[in-house]
């Protein structure tokens, strides 16, 4: 009878098991709680980042309409996604990297708007050259593909603007052949919508800033 109370007496309390198992549940509940805030702190960043991400974008875009008010009413030149487009027949005429006068014009238009809208941010220009689909024609002894049509029509813009004023350290030349189409080059007037030049502000790494902003 002893032997039989003694193994009673050393027995586990059922309320304290009950406890540790509370306990036990309770850290497991805070640990969850507090994975569960951080995702949403997370998340809330998140959107956060993305909201004013989409702002400075929209100020942006609408800086630079400002900025170019003038040619687009006049439909000299199309703005889309913060990227200016010129027709290539504006700018020349078929298989050429000759400036036409009337491009020449319209280029010397937009450095001005273009000096002001980058000198406000730290951005630079991209002048990038776009062709259609269409080989170069067959006795064309001066380009041997639409790669070197669209460089040295973007070289050539590229000058003709650093001519009018625009400062050298803030404009490059990139050259895109028949790849990036605006729309499927399905007929002639889809083609005449790819033979292009493009304009487009990107962010200026520190190694492209003037000595003056170092």
């Amino acid at each position: 009878m002893e032997q039989l109370e003694e193994g009673f007496s050393h027995e586990t309390p059922v309320w304290a098991i009950f406890g540790d198992l509370m306990a036990g549940l309770v850290g497991v509940f805070v640990l969850i709680l507090v994975w569960t805030l951080g995702i949403q702190l997370e998340l809330a960043q998140s959107l956060e980042n993305e909201i004013q991400k989409r702002q400075a974008e929209e100020q942006r875009r609408m800086a630079l309409e400002e900025a170019l008010a003038d040619p687009l009413a006049q439909g000299r030149v199309t703005l889309h996604n913060g990227r200016i487009g010129i027709s290539g027949s504006v700018l020349f005429s078929s298989n050429s990297d000759r400036l036409q006068p009337e491009g020449r014009q319209l280029l010397r238009t937009l450095v001005a708007p273009l000096r002001v809208y980058l000198g406000e941010r730290e951005e630079m220009l991209m002048v990038s050259g776009f062709t259609d689909d269409k080989p170069i024609q067959r006795g064309n002894k001066r380009f041997r593909d639409n790669w070197e049509l669209s460089a040295e029509r973007a070289l050539t813009v590229t000058r003709a603007l650093i001519d009018e004023g625009m400062p050298p350290a803030l404009i490059f030349a990139a050259a895109f052949g028949a790849q990036q189409p605006a729309v499927p080059n399905l007929d002639d007037s889809s083609r005449s919508q790819n033979r292009r030049v493009e304009l487009a502000p990107v962010p200026r790494s520190a190694r492209h800033k003037p000595a003056a902003d170092a």
